[in-house]
């Protein structure tokens, strides 16, 4: 089971450096302090998903299939904007990002299945709405008064 939980704990630590290390260094324009807040919930509607529906409910894989795909599209839609405004390096980093979104979801959605586990995707949940509450507070509160 944990080798399923890989490409998480690896999308963890590049967005960790992606906040870090790009996004602080540029400083995000609104539509970027708007949008990945969103892009993080698209991402915890999956978790919650997985929570509240069980494997054998009717509709419950095909459901979570659609809101795992729904966010592997939502979170390109900045791309043709960050072409412009950022880096090689920056842009390396979110295409590997794309990279494992899909692998994530695979993943637990893999241990969902399996039902040997119920605790990944309610970490998960805790820890995807902690970095969406983080992001809005920083991007819209904290980082405007430090400006």
């Amino acid at each position: 089971m944990a080798v399923w939980l890989v490409p998480a704990l690896l999308q963890a630590i590049l967005m960790g450096f992606d906040e870090l290390w790009f996004h602080r260094r540029r400083g995000l324009p609104s539509w970027e302090r708007n949008g990945h807040p969103l892009d993080t919930l698209t991402v915890a509607a999956c978790w919650a998903w997985l929570i509240w529906r069980r494997p054998d409910d009717p509709g419950a894989l095909a459901g979570y299939v659609a809101l795992a795909g729904f966010s592997c599209l939502f979170i390109t839609k900045d791309e043709p904007i960050h072409a412009r405004v950022c880096g090689g390096g920056e842009l390396w980093v979110h295409s590997v990002l794309f990279v494992l979104h899909p692998l994530v979801f695979l993943g637990l959605g893999a241990i969902w299945w399996s039902g040997r586990a119920e605790w990944p995707p309610v970490l998960m949940l805790g820890l995807t709405l902690g970095w969406a509450a983080y992001q809005f507070v920083y991007w819209r509160i904290a980082w405007r008064r430090a400006r």
